[in-house]
């Protein structure tokens, strides 16, 4: 758990208020106890003294009044002394006395050499072995961890002894009990009351503390929310505290920086506008690694390499992204998060919906010899080799356009002249049959050439497109309408797979009707009967792509670089121009066209239209594929 700043700085003033109370309470506590002891100890000697004295007094005043042994016998002379002490009144007084007044004498006791017990203040102990204690002196001179110890812990007591002689020898002990438990009671007020002030010390620091805190660090909170304020993108126009301490003058420097952050904000908004608007027009996938392996910056194409969104990559480690396992991340021989520098390494990616092809490149950036990230690039291999194909050809229709165009002019003006002179022939010549059939098969091969040479104009034209906001499912439904007589004739089955909604789409109806029909007429001839045809639209990004599926016998897979040349036909009697002019309509709208077939099982042709609007379009005006494909102009 954070602790704010407020609360620390209370806690702190705390904790030092408990500390110094805690020592003075412990010197204190020392202090009293080593007095509560010396104090008890000194009793002890002064009461034992006094005993003692009385304890003379009975015997001489025993022997002024002609009291004495019966004999020298020790026993008797025990004996006597037992009954003298016994029957003495100041002596017995005296011990009541002591034990009753005392608070930490708990008894008292004379004993012989022989430690029997001949006067008690416990009347039980008599002619009983009096028990052995410790020496007060022990607790006395112990350390006051010690003393604590054994003032709190079990019950115990302890004694001073005062040997006395009688005649010649020693004859015994005054001895004084002193009880743990009367000399704690002695210190406890004193430990409490330590307590209580050690409390209420703390108590009062704290709410001091508090107050102080709040006082001394009110400022501090103004300078939190203005940081919040330019945190959140807003401008303060002056110090949010105005005094002329260090806090003032820290509040309006963090004034000055905030002006200065909300500029480069203002800068660093645009720039990373700019940069987006140039990424979302890539069509190669970046991916930027900052020295510690984590992505800072993800280009909005890298979602169709990796199938997962821009915004959730950013932030993530490249160990992350490409677990140990992961096709790339082998191939960028990935080591924890570091990445090592490749180029040209192609890899294949699968998912749900197939395999793929990419390339990668990663550059390691450096800066004075230390590395400060990596560069990872992802390539479309099979779009690029698709362009290429595409461009190949192109670049052969504008050939192929450039040659017919030159022969069609070359040869017309010939077969005009033919023409002419044959209907001249036809006036002179006689009605014998062979001639006139003679002359009528010319006929029919000049109109045929005518024919021929007329095609190869039409397709070298310029074609004029009108573009409007048309609905993909209408117009598809119209080309169905127009192909469902041949497809019925051929004994086919006709699918169709539209979406419910469908964003509108800029053509020119004319064109893509066209080329729509050629794939549907080329699928109805190339399906044997009993097979399946599928006109299906989806939406793939910013594009609407229309599919023909079949079930035919697919093309060959010689035949597939060719399939879009003009003039090129695996059909008896077909023309060859129906693709060209497909794969001719579609570029025309900034489209593309690619086809997959299997030899056996079917061809899909799929046409990609751009969904969003042009942002200008051409006007009556088309590609001239007399010219080269290089210097069109867009």
């Amino acid at each position: 758990m954070r602790l704010s700043l407020k609360t620390k700085f209370t806690l702190a003033t705390s904790l030092l208020v408990l500390a110094v109370v805690a020592v003075v309470s412990a010197l204190y506590l020392g202090r009293l106890t080593s007095q509560v002891l010396h104090q008890a100890d000194d009793r002890a000697r002064f009461v034992a003294q006094q005993v003692f004295l009385a304890c003379q007094n009975a015997l001489a005043d025993a022997a002024e009044i002609g009291h004495s042994p019966r004999s020298a016998d020790p026993d008797d002379i025990r004996s006597y002394v037992s009954s003298t002490l016994d029957n003495s009144s100041p002596l017995n007084s005296l011990i009541e006395s002591a034990v009753g007044y005392s608070p930490t004498i708990y008894e008292i006791t004379i004993s012989d050499k022989n430690g029997a017990v001949l006067v008690s203040s416990d009347s039980s102990q008599r002619d009983q072995k009096s028990p052995v204690r410790p020496s007060v002196d022990s607790i006395v001179h112990a350390g006051f961890i010690r003393q604590l110890r054994i003032l709190y812990g079990p019950p115990q007591t302890y004694e001073y002894a005062l040997p006395f002689s009688l005649g010649s020898g020693p004859f015994g002990d005054v001895r004084i009990g002193l009880s743990s438990t009367l000399m704690r009671d002695e210190i406890s007020p004193g430990l409490r009351s330590s307590v209580s002030w050690a409390l209420g010390a703390v108590l009062l620091s704290t709410l001091l503390a508090f107050l102080v805190s709040r006082i001394t660090l009110a400022p501090l909170q103004q300078i939190s929310n203005q940081l919040d304020r330019i945190s959140a993108g807003e401008v303060d126009l002056g110090p949010a505290v105005a005094r002329g301490d260090e806090l003032g003058v820290v509040s309006t420097k963090i004034s000055g920086i905030g002006k200065q952050l909300h500029d480069v904000r203002e800068i660093f908004s645009t720039v990373r506008e700019n940069l987006d608007q140039v990424m979302r027009g890539l069509g190669d996938g970046l991916l930027l690694f900052n020295a510690e392996g984590r992505a800072v910056l993800v280009s909005p194409s890298v979602e169709k390499f990796l199938g997962t969104r821009s915004d959730e990559l950013r932030g993530r480690l490249a160990s992350e992204i490409f677990p140990p396992g992961h096709p790339v991340s082998g191939a960028l021989r990935i080591k924890g998060d570091t990445i090592e520098s490749v180029e040209g390494t192609e890899v294949t990616l699968h998912a749900a919906n197939g395999s793929r092809r990419i390339g990668l490149s990663a550059q390691v950036i450096r800066e004075h010899g230390k590395a400060m990230g990596t560069l990872v690039t992802l390539h479309d291999i099979e779009t690029l080799e698709r362009i290429g194909n595409q461009l190949q050809v192109s670049e052969r229709l504008a050939a192929i356009g450039r040659v017919t165009a030159g022969v069609a002019h070359e040869v017309k003006n010939p077969l005009n002249s033919m023409r002419l002179w044959l209907e001249v022939l036809k006036g002179d010549m006689p009605v014998n049959p062979e001639p006139q059939q003679a002359v009528k098969m010319l006929d029919s091969e000049i109109d045929r050439l005518d024919r021929a040479v007329k095609t190869f104009l039409n397709f070298t034209k310029p074609v004029e497109i009108s573009l409007e906001e048309s609905d993909l499912r209408v117009l598809l439904e119209e080309i169905l309408d127009a192909a469902r007589p041949l497809i019925t004739k051929s004994n086919l089955e006709l699918t169709t797979i539209f979406p419910a909604e469908f964003p509108p789409v800029l053509l020119d109806r004319q064109l893509i009707h066209q080329a729509v029909l050629n794939l549907l007429l080329n699928a109805s001839e190339f399906t044997p009967p009993g097979g399946r045809i599928t006109l299906r639209l989806s939406r793939k990004g910013d594009f609407a792509v229309i599919a023909v599926e079949d079930t035919g016998r697919g093309i060959a897979p010689g035949d597939r670089s060719k399939i879009f040349q003009l003039f090129f036909t695996t059909r008896p009697g077909g023309t060859g121009i129906g693709l060209a002019n497909t794969f001719r309509f579609v570029h025309l709208h900034n489209g593309r066209i690619e086809f997959d077939s299997e030899v056996g099982r079917g061809t899909t042709f799929r046409i990609e239209l751009p969904v969003a609007r042009w942002e200008e379009a051409p006007v009556a005006t088309g590609r001239d594929y007399s010219q080269p494909f290089a210097t069109e102009k867009r």
